[in-house]
């Protein structure tokens, strides 16, 4: 079946818009807000399209709303439609564009020290934008899971999506001066042994890159072990032993020093998860150019000139 024709176009401009809004947000809830209307509107929008198109557009699917083919080629009418209307305007200025809510999905180390910084800077743009950030430490989602961007560490391999990389990284070995003296610095990867090590719990630990991280170190006795690099971190500098941690955190704390620094280093990027119909909603994509900017030279030290460490790091 071909494109809607100029007529339905024409005369169902507003339901077509509709079905934009829902098939960017995934949710008549979602799409009422950004448009401005209630529930019912959009229903009664979206059943008047249907009806104008003879089939369906949308079907219920586990986390929304999903485009059927004949609603996919009417969004892609509705974009042709949008992209016209913009080139009236300066988009740049048209904040209208860039309102509702951005679910981002995102390792806390990501989270607090390179998306908050670049998401703040988005929200003085866009004040009528709002970001949620979910934190977790795991793959790619296979399916779409409410969310409209992920951040993951290693290059996925995910259907349906894309995978963009965002930022380079390293893991690395770090402890306090007074640790350090207390217990002795180790000359070589074989003295490591002689010293506790605070990292992920492994049995637990989903992420191989990271599993992998701690091959080449010598049989280590763990010290305290987390599913959250907030405890690696607060053990490491309270002196439970060595952490290894992402440099570009480690290195905002002037009280933890490298150990090791020229052997022992696991270089780690982070990836962005993009599904094409999240990156038709402007402000998606909005959110995605401002992480694909940022960097962890982004990450600044809290106001006492140490890093400030919040809940749920990864």
């Amino acid at each position: 079946m071909n494109a809607p024709d100029l007529r339905v176009m024409t005369d169902h401009l507003d339901e077509l818009m509709t079905l934009l809004a829902v098939g960017r947000l995934g949710r008549y809830t979602a799409a009422a807000e950004s448009l401005g209307v209630n529930h019912s509107t959009v229903s009664r929008r979206i059943s008047s399209l249907e009806r104008a198109l003879g089939g369906r557009v949308m079907l219920r699917a586990a986390s929304g709303w999903a485009l059927t083919d004949l609603g996919q080629r009417a969004v892609e009418a509705a974009e042709k439609i949008e992209e016209a209307m913009g080139g009236l305007t300066d988009r740049e200025q048209d904040h209208a564009a860039f309102t509702g809510t951005v679910r981002l999905g995102a390792p806390d180390a990501y989270s607090v020290h390179i998306a908050a910084p670049a998401m703040a800077g988005l929200l003085r743009r866009y004040p009528q934008l709002s970001i949620e950030n979910i934190s977790a430490t795991q793959r790619a989602r296979q399916v779409r899971s409410g969310l409209d961007l992920e951040v993951v560490v290693e290059k996925p391999e995910i259907r349906h999506a894309t995978a963009s990389h965002l930022t380079d990284y390293a893991l690395r070995l770090y402890a306090t001066r007074e640790y350090l003296e207390r217990n002795g610095t180790p000359q070589s990867a074989s003295e490591l042994s002689e010293h506790p090590l605070n990292y992920y719990v492994e049995s637990v630990l989903t992420v191989d890159d990271l599993d992998r991280a701690v091959a080449r170190l010598p049989r280590m006795r763990r010290g305290v072990a987390s599913t959250n690099i907030l405890a690696h971190v607060t053990a490491t500098l309270a002196g439970a032993g060595i952490g290894l941690l992402p440099d570009y955190v480690a290195r905002q704390d002037p009280r933890l020093q490298p150990v090791l620094a020229e052997e022992i280093a696991h270089p780690l990027s982070y990836w962005a998860v993009i599904r094409p119909d999240a990156m038709r909603n402007p402000a998606v994509e909005a959110v995605y150019r401002a992480l694909a900017e940022a960097g962890p030279d982004e990450a600044g030290p809290g106001p006492t000139g140490q890093t400030q460490i919040a809940p749920g790091f990864s």
